[in-house]
């Protein structure tokens, strides 16, 4: 979602709310108000109070931190958050059209024809039907395991013939926000807010709803930036993050904006790296195993400050700066005072303000160009607070050593204009080369494959 100048010569207010809606709010409720990757804001059981004006204003200025919604009153005025109020609670006890996730879809063609990839290269629907899909891991056998959000549950991606789509099977459901999985030892290994849980011989029991154990490890359970993503790293330990409970708030002496690791039964856990805002992708560098992750930038700074990163993990007790400075040059005005951004590590990248990067790896395979090999590829899964949004798309990063050669766009075409058709999250690879792409907005999986010279 984005903010936007209200104008003040709008044509009438109902007029202006709409345009302050479809600007702050449709990208996550829709464009009529009848629910996407947020909750209908028509007829429904509404769990935050009635849906009067007072209450709409009290929901809309701080937020809903449990389902992710962010507070707007630090982006939004007052009388701009009244007339949302309003133009809410005029709409509350109207029977809407279906959800845009069950609503009727533009043909596939329309939609792939709208994507801009690098010559010679191909981008397909490789699965549809996993609602809010996040992460993703591939097993040996080529069954893609994904996470989810708000659907709390855990797909697999099974190969059809060809192995050009797969079919989607529920694995697991009713979790909590189950974003994050990685395999390991042929357990597949799912990260919830509160806890981790372990599928063990996953290829053999995905469709059967499986049972599963619960690792005994403490961390914390914040809702805010709580959702936890997981890596099994080349140590066979597994990696696993925690988000700052907060927009920007001293950390340090927590256990929170810090990155782990840990044996697989829970053990010996023991922190990686500090001052690391909100990383939901990281991955390993082929060569020399280091870790490698994204960060998103605080918000509330305004439009185009501070810039989201990609960071490297070379030594012990490293300091990414959150929360005292951001993309390695802006010193916080709130506590960066008496700091200098030279104490900290410096991003390798600076991705740009609010592009929100998400899942990233690093790739290994044959089937693209010889440059590609080794490199990067994040999905930006695009802002919700900039007037004009930033994001929604997957980027290419060249590296040279350490050191950041290009960062370019490498699949545009998820905003089209104003129109948002999709929101990538996640990218992993296939033993075949071709890159695979989760979208939570539409739940899509999206296959690119190089045809060319």
């Amino acid at each position: 979602m984005a903010c936007i100048s209200f104008a003040a010569h709008a044509a009438t207010p109902v007029a202006a709310a709409e345009k302050l809606y479809q600007a702050n709010c449709a990208v996550c409720h829709g464009a009529k108000l009848e629910g996407a990757v947020g909750p209908t804001l028509g007829e429904h059981a509404w769990l935050h109070g009635a849906p009067t004006r007072a209450n709409l204003i009290n929901v809309i200025s701080k937020g809903v931190p449990d389902k992710n919604m962010p507070a707007w009153s630090p982006t939004l005025n007052a009388a701009q958050i009244a007339m949302l109020a309003d133009y809410i609670a005029a709409n509350a006890d109207k029977k809407l059209a279906a959800p845009a996730a069950m609503a009727a879809r533009p043909a596939t063609t329309d939609l792939l024809g709208g994507f801009k990839l690098p010559k010679g290269f191909r981008i397909s629907v490789y699965a549809e039907g996993a609602e809010t899909a996040r992460s993703m891991a591939v097993s040996d056998s080529g069954i893609v395991y994904v996470g989810s959000r708000k659907a709390g549950k855990i797909y697999a991606l099974v190969p059809r013939a060809g192995k050009q789509s797969a079919e989607v099977v529920t694995v697991a459901e009713g979790l909590e926000n189950p974003i994050g999985v990685t395999l390991l030892n042929g357990a597949l290994y799912v990260g919830e807010i509160s806890r981790v849980i372990r599928f063990d011989n996953i290829d053999q029991r995905y469709a059967q709803k499986p049972s599963y154990a619960v690792v005994k490890v403490s961390l914390p359970a914040d809702k805010w930036h709580g959702e936890k993503v997981m890596r099994a790293g080349p140590d066979g330990k597994l990696y696993i993050p925690v988000g700052a409970p907060c927009n920007i708030c001293d950390t340090d002496d927590t256990r929170s904006a810090k990155i782990y690791r840990m044996n697989p039964d829970g053990s010996q856990l023991e922190e990686v790296a500090r001052g690391v805002r909100n990383t939901v992708g990281f991955d390993f560098h082929p060569s020399t195993k280091q870790l490698w992750f994204t960060d998103n930038g605080r918000d509330e700074l305004g439009d185009n400050t501070p810039s989201c990163e990609l960071n490297v993990v070379t030594r012990p007790n490293q300091h990414f700066g959150f929360p005292y400075c951001h993309g390695g040059v802006v010193p916080d005005p709130q506590f960066g005072k008496n700091r200098s951004c030279d104490e900290f590590e410096a991003p390798v990248a600076k991705l740009g303000p609010h592009v929100a990067p998400l899942g990233m790896t690093f790739y290994t395979g044959k089937q693209f160009p010889d440059i590609y090999r080794n490199n990067i590829f994040v999905a930006e899964h695009g802002s919700w607070n900039r007037s004009t949004k930033s994001g929604y798309t997957v980027h290419l990063i060249t590296l040279y050593g350490n050191q950041l050669v290009s960062d370019t766009a490498f699949i545009d075409g998820f905003l089209r204009g104003d129109e948002v058709v999709g929101r990538p999250v996640d990218v992993v690879m296939q033993a075949d080369g071709s890159l695979l792409v989760s979208d939570d907005y539409a739940g899509r999986i999206f296959r690119v494959s190089y045809d060319g010279k």
